[in-house]
């Protein structure tokens, strides 16, 4: 698939790319190392306000990391990058008008389609002649850590790891979080999940015999890691990070590959 827009900075190559889906064609956004390769491939899901430059960022220092690092507008269906026009910073203010633009798209992404998308994401990344064989890394912020979830449920076998950051993780209840066979971290804010919810949440991975992570962290609001809202948190970035970068390193580039059960 060609590329509508290629640019190289400080060794990360970054693309605009189109992947062919049920539905028609989603634009995305990709970033890699411009040399070596192939590398192992990461599908990180944006949260509900879509492909921005904070998300091309992120994408950029994961890719810095040794990734190919695709970002898929999720909203496709209702037209290209940007499917709304938003503040360069999103504050208390700015959120009513965002929300009431997002949540209607939100609402018609149905786990049908996630799926469906899902399976083309992770389809088209497997063809790319950048990305090398075998399972991928899933990532995800927001409602986009609820999409890396029904991802990683519905291809356990194409996933090698799963993180979601600031998300819903058990909306769809927590029995279909069983089929996970990768390693796990989901990194929560500290105004989305009480310590009781956690502890319930950490139970019920631990009986489904999950390797998996699933911390609280502190003094952080829901959307820390989203530098363009006043939810940011640069201590909840950095915790990210740190959480998220040796997750990845173990399952893509370790000797037992997205195959460990236990303790993470």
């Amino acid at each position: 698939m060609p590329a509508q827009n290629a640019e190289t900075t400080e060794n990360v190559e970054t693309r605009t790319l189109n992947i062919p889906t049920a539905d028609g064609t989603a634009d995305a956004f990709a970033a890699f190392p411009a040399a070596g390769g192939p590398h192992p491939g990461i599908l990180m899901y944006p949260d509900g306000l879509g492909i921005r430059p904070v998300l091309r960022e992120m994408a950029a220092e994961l890719a810095s990391h040794g990734y190919y690092v695709l970002v898929p507008n999720v909203f496709y269906r209702h037209g290209p990058t940007p499917v709304i026009e938003l503040p360069e910073h999103i504050g208390a203010a700015e959120r009513p008008q965002v929300m009431g633009q997002v949540m209607p798209l939100i609402a018609e992404l149905d786990a049908e389609r996630v799926r469906a998308d899902a399976e083309a994401y992770l389809h088209f990344l497997g063809a790319r002649p950048e990305v090398s064989a075998g399972p991928v890394g899933i990532a995800g912020y927001c409602f986009g850590g609820l999409l890396a979830v029904r991802a990683a449920v519905a291809f356990p076998e194409r996933v090698a790891a799963l993180a979601a950051f600031h998300a819903p993780v058990a909306a769809d209840g927590t029995a279909p979080l069983a089929t996970i066979t990768a390693p796990i971290h989901f990194g929560h804010a500290a105004s989305d999940l009480t310590p009781e919810a956690l502890k319930d949440l950490n139970a019920a991975l631990a009986a489904a015999g999950l390797d998996h992570t699933s911390e609280i962290y502190p003094d952080t609001e829901h959307g820390f890691t989203m530098r363009d809202t006043d939810a940011f948190s640069e201590a909840g970035l950095k915790q990210h990070w740190d959480r998220l970068l040796p997750l990845l390193e173990r399952a893509l580039r370790g000797t037992r590959r997205g195959t460990l059960r236990g303790t993470l």
